[in-house]
């Protein structure tokens, strides 16, 4: 997968199009990330003990690696890989830089 963990991404498919964030989690298994502030669910919790009030728990949900696009500054930009020195690096396609 092309995008890693604290990478900047933008939202480039789906309900939250265009709205941006930091990746906080990787799902390899099934190419999908998990970005801070992006495809909010909400959930409604029971009172767990007797006199004292639910409550509404707002969670980040899983959105697939190929609706959302690294960022680079303000702009979208696809990752390609290249090998220097022995190591594999990320690197814009359109600059040519690494990321």
């Amino acid at each position: 997968m092309k995008i890693k963990k604290g990478d900047t991404v933008k939202v480039i498919a789906g309900k939250d199009k265009g709205k941006t964030g930091t990746v906080e989690r990787t799902i390899a298994e099934s190419s999908q990330v998990v970005v801070d502030g992006i495809n909010i669910s909400k959930r409604h919790q029971k009172a767990k003990r007797k006199g004292t009030a639910g409550q509404i728990i707002e969670k980040s949900m899983p959105i697939s690696a190929s609706n959302v696009a690294l960022m680079e500054g303000d702009k979208a930009i696809r990752v390609g890989y290249k090998v220097e020195d022995g190591k594999k690096i990320r690197i814009s396609r359109q600059s040519g830089k690494p990321v």
